[in-house]
């Protein structure tokens, strides 16, 4: 598989695999439960160990887009480093009781399915020691997100804009290509060159025929970088380049799809349908060139 057939099925993969690390845990912590308690003597049900584990992370698993919009406002990178990590460790109470109050209900309902009843114990003792487990689990996982990106922007390289005094003897600021870094190696990519752009998370992505780029930017500022050099916003996620635009389908609801000449196909949202006709009928794809 390429690195360009995986970013274009990037979230099914990426919730294949949580999905996948979560059913490896949820099979390890059963066995090692079954251990404990054969040692400790204790009875149980064989199944039990299997729902204790499974609604536990069954839970964990679906607060991990909780996670993601938490970050996605509190992301852990400077300025605001020390301020939005302090965020994440108080924002971790209110995860590890929802995590607890999810996870007892499931129980209870798999108990009383059994024609039994779950008891979860004295709340206070109980919460304070699932809290610390939710607070390892929680550091875990935003370790596990940001070593993700990490790894990904690497493999794709990272742009960023070429600014005052960063090209040989040119002291005016530069606004019109970006210099990207892969694997410790530097492009220049002229805006000209950018079929479209795509908003993910804290940054954008910046596709170049086949390859895609994460810049650190906001839509909001990609955009008015890019409208003078002939892009237009088609959607809230969404900027494109208008001299690739091949063709423009309408859809049934008022919004529609660009195809763009890499046959990508860019979503087109009723609130900028019409922007975007006016744009391209006023020959604006040629200016900035």
């Amino acid at each position: 598989m390429t690195l360009q057939s995986y970013l274009r099925h990037r979230r099914v993969f990426e919730a294949g695999l949580w999905i996948l690390l979560f059913a490896i845990n949820w099979l390890a912590n059963v066995a090692v439960v079954r251990t404990d308690l054969a040692r400790a003597g204790l009875s149980y049900q064989a199944w039990e160990p299997v729902v204790w584990e499974g609604t536990s992370g069954l839970v964990l698993l679906g607060l991990i887009p909780v996670i993601l919009w938490f970050d996605k406002r509190f992301s852990l990178a400077k300025p605001a480093l020390w301020r939005n990590l302090l965020a994440h460790a108080a924002f971790t109470v209110p995860y590890s009781l929802a995590h607890i109050l999810l996870m007892v209900g499931l129980r209870k309902l798999v108990y009383a399915s059994a024609g039994t009843t779950y008891e979860f114990g004295p709340w206070p003792g109980e919460f304070v020691y699932e809290y610390l487990k939710d607070f390892r689990s929680y550091a875990l996982f935003l370790t596990i997100i940001y070593l993700y990106r990490f790894v990904l922007r690497r493999l794709q390289g990272e742009a960023e804009f070429l600014s005052e005094g960063r090209e040989e003897n040119d002291p005016a600021p530069v606004t019109d290509r970006f210099l990207v870094r892969k694997l410790g190696r530097d492009f220049l990519i002229r805006v000209g060159e950018i079929d479209w752009v795509e908003a993910s998370g804290n940054y954008v992505n910046l596709y170049v025929g086949k390859r895609a780029y994460p810049l650190r930017e906001t839509m909001t500022g990609i955009e008015q970088r890019l409208t003078p050099h002939g892009f237009a916003r088609v959607h809230r996620s969404a900027i494109v380049n208008l001299d690739r635009i091949s063709a423009i389908t309408p859809g049934d609801t008022g919004d529609g799809t660009v195809q763009l000449e890499t046959e990508a196909l860019v979503p087109v949202s009723r609130r900028y349908r019409k922007i975007l006709r006016e744009r391209i009928q006023a020959g604006a794809g040629n200016g900035g060139r």
